[in-house]
């Protein structure tokens, strides 16, 4: 009789094992957060890809491109530079860009502050551009 019985608990054990250790097998480390999206960080995410599609648009401009090779600053440079500034670093380059007159002075303006972002990242070590910050 506990032959039979073992014969027949055996096999449905294992399947019990086996199903209720599926779910913890499957389940993917570290998931990624699941949260909903508010509205504001949606727009913040639209207005930051505006901002820089508003940064290459006046680095793309010729008299732009003629300063920035005037200062002995690679175009190619600058594009990756920009493409790795922060959400916030672009924003503030923005509204900086915003605040100057517009005209041969502007374009300076924001040479210029492209000039210290750049200067400044090559200072803490992230980017090496100017050979005199070493």
């Amino acid at each position: 009789m506990m032959k039979k019985l073992r014969f027949y608990m055996t096999p449905l054990l294992i399947i019990a094992f086996l199903i209720g250790s599926m779910p913890v097998a499957a389940a993917p480390h570290g998931q990624a957060e699941t949260g909903l999206v508010s509205t504001q960080a949606a727009l913040n995410a639209d207005s930051s890809s505006a901002e820089r599609e508003r940064i290459s648009e006046i680095l793309a401009r010729a008299d732009v491109q003629e300063q920035l090779l005037a200062q002995g600053v690679s175009l190619d440079e600058v594009e990756a530079r920009v493409a790795a500034l922060s959400d916030a670093e672009v924003h503030q380059m923005a509204e900086q860009l915003e605040q100057l007159p517009a005209g041969a002075g502007g374009v300076i303006g924001a040479l210029f502050a492209v000039f210290i972002i750049l200067l400044v990242t090559d200072i803490l070590g992230l980017t090496d551009v100017y050979p005199f910050t070493r």
